[in-house]
């Protein structure tokens, strides 16, 4: 039997994991959660009204979004991880009739959009009461993730099915014949690894004469604690200007994100963000005071973008016993656990096809 290093317990690494074929490999998982991406978000999945221009993005989005129900079917994720609840699209500027077309045409080929309604602002407040009274585009197949939740189900299946997982800070290093794999305790030597370690990916590669296009960005997101019971069944919102509404079960809304390109690592949480928030969501809300009346936490995390804001996933130019998967950037909760996938069946099937998907891996990775 083969041993497996992963080095990274984010949503690709537990993924990954937990899709491994273990009658044909021993895995272990490295992870050291400090500022991790997935543990610090929630989100929304409903990629396909998006504007962005890369049309492979755009692909791996569509495909993440539809590998849902077979990931909550494979791992029996409950409403508390993932729940289909729809998606509140809404403009200040009138673009809602161009995007139901938009919807329309790109419903042709991915048809878990579901439904497209036209709302009026009464039927908007009626399905999300935060909101004030104006009109909505509604698709019925968008959902929402809990990033934490998910990665503890992940992490306990994993457990369950004798996966070893070490809370280390890993460093790796290469003989000819195997990767060592380096914590401050002890090394071991794998036939294959992959690095899933997010905007950790330079630090790894970096001795081992590799240049990486990976930066690191801070996302702060606001959960807020209300009153209202009933909200884990409202649907999400993708409000005009970047800002999104998250509502979870018992009253606990999210806010977010910020994408803060020069906050790097640094995992404090700051009144600029809160602001920013703020001034995005308070336009859409029926009660102005929300932010001032309710109390709320923050989610900070650290995420990884590259210079053309795609993610890539691949094995190493020169070596196809190592796969590298990074660059997530802010829809990492669509994207990651369907990549997490494909790379396992890259070790269980030797299956790659994922050119549709991504640039040439030297894109990202080079000596």
């Amino acid at each position: 039997m083969k041993k497996l290093a992963i080095i990274g317990g984010g949503i690709i690494g537990l993924t990954l994991a937990n899709y491994i074929d273990l009658t044909k490999y021993s895995v272990t998982v490295y992870d050291n959660p400090v500022g991790q991406a997935t543990k610090a978000s929630a989100g929304i999945i409903s990629p396909w009204l998006s504007k962005r221009r890369n049309k492979k993005w755009y692909q791996l989005a569509k495909d993440g979004a539809a590998f849902y129900p077979k990931l909550v079917q494979d791992f029996s994720l409950p409403h508390t991880v993932y729940q289909q609840t729809g998606t509140l699209i809404l403009r200040k500027d009138g673009e809602l009739g161009s995007l139901m077309q938009l919807a329309k045409e790109r419903k042709q080929d991915a048809p878990e959009i579901g439904d497209i309604h036209l709302l009026s602002a009464e039927q908007v407040t009626e399905k999300l009461p935060l909101l004030k009274a104006q009109p909505a585009l509604f698709i019925t197949g968008g959902g929402k993730l809990d990033g934490a939740s998910y990665l503890e189900t992940l992490r306990q299946r994993a457990l369950t099915k004798m996966i070893t997982i070490k809370t280390d800070t890993a460093k790796l290093s290469r003989t000819q014949e195997h990767w060592l794999v380096q914590t401050p305790n002890e090394t071991e030597q794998y036939d294959a690894i992959a690095l899933c370690a997010g905007p950790g990916l330079p630090s790894l590669l970096n001795p081992l004469g590799y240049s990486t296009d990976i930066r690191a960005q801070k996302g702060q997101l606001l959960a807020f604690e209300t009153s209202f019971k009933n909200s884990g069944s409202w649907p999400v919102a993708m409000l005009d200007g970047e800002s999104d509404l998250i509502p979870f079960e018992d009253g606990q809304i999210l806010v977010g994100a910020t994408h803060e390109n020069d906050g790097g690592f640094d995992l404090t949480p700051t009144k600029e963000a809160f602001s920013l928030l703020q001034q995005k969501t308070v336009p859409f809300l029926n009660e102005a005071a929300f932010f001032e009346t309710n109390p709320a936490n923050y989610r900070v995390g650290t995420r990884a973008y590259t210079s053309d804001f795609a993610p890539f996933f691949n094995y190493l130019p020169d070596n196809p016993t190592a796969v590298v998967a990074s660059g997530l950037g802010s829809s990492g909760l669509t994207t990651g656990p369907y990549i997490g996938f494909l790379l396992a069946k890259y070790f269980n099937e030797g299956k790659n096809d994922w050119e549709n998907y991504q640039k040439p891996i030297e894109t990202y990775v080079s000596k």
